[in-house]
């Protein structure tokens, strides 16, 4: 009996850990996005003063810069904090769905980018980024240690998007720079700096359409020679009275 009870417990223990290796979204796991247009860049930079209400000397300072990938695939990451609390790490940070309003009260912001519906819980596993909230990005790629004065990172996410309309898009969303325990310290609006918003790298859908440019209206030309031909002209329209008045002759 005790055996078996061992082995049953064993067995559930077993299942629970395999459902968290194999955890994905109710929609699968992210997708891997192309078509994101060449040059575009978008930024956010947090505030000086910080959300969150407790001692602070003063607000984190940072900024978080991506670029669009390679050949439209995915996006470039460069991450750089500094004045970071002493305490209450290893801090997050990550991509939320709504924007910070003009009160900048991150709580507005509400959740993580999370296109396929994955949830926070279980944690997000590092080692299979595609199954994680395409906006945990401290999940994916590492959270910042409270021994850390200072953090930079650069890397590269195949799962978010530059391209408008999709919804792996972020360029109009938010980014949130929390405690280990998920308090929000302080939010950022993304800005797009640049951008050529000609997709430049086939997507394998929709067909490419060309447009002949309007013809502008074609200048005048200048004549020349202009007292010539009226003479010419006043010529031509005397030559038949002189015939008549030859004939009467």
């Amino acid at each position: 009996m005790r055996v078996s009870n061992i082995i049953s417990l064993s067995a559930i223990g077993a299942s629970g850990v395999l459902a968290q290796v194999n955890v994905t979204g109710q929609l699968g796991d992210a997708a891997v996005t192309t078509g994101n247009p060449i040059g575009k860049t978008a930024v956010a930079t947090l505030p000086e003063q910080p959300f969150w209400k407790g001692s602070l000397n003063g607000n984190v300072r940072g900024s978080v810069v991506a670029k669009s990938g390679a050949n439209g695939e995915g996006v470039d990451y460069e991450i750089s904090f500094s004045n970071l609390p002493q305490e209450g790490g290893p801090f997050i940070y990550h991509i939320h769905v709504a924007p910070v309003p003009e009160d900048g009260n991150c709580t507005s912001t509400l959740a993580h980018l999370d296109q396929y519906i994955r949830g926070e819980d279980p944690a997000c596993d590092s080692t299979r980024p595609a199954s994680c909230q395409q906006g945990d990005l401290s999940g994916k790629y590492g959270k910042i240690q409270s021994s850390e004065s200072s953090f930079s990172a650069k890397y590269h996410d195949p799962y978010t998007s530059l391209s408008e309309g999709v919804g792996s898009y972020f360029g109009n969303r938010s980014l949130v720079f929390h405690f280990a325990n998920k308090t929000r310290i302080t939010c950022a609006n993304f800005s797009v700096l640049g951008s050529n918003t000609t997709v430049p790298y086939p997507t394998g859908t929709g067909s490419v359409t060309t447009t002949t440019p309007t013809p502008t209206a074609s200048p005048s030309i200048p004549i020349t020679n202009a007292g010539s031909v009226l003479d010419v002209v006043k010529n031509l329209a005397i030559a038949p009275v002189v015939a008549g008045f030859l004939a009467l002759l």
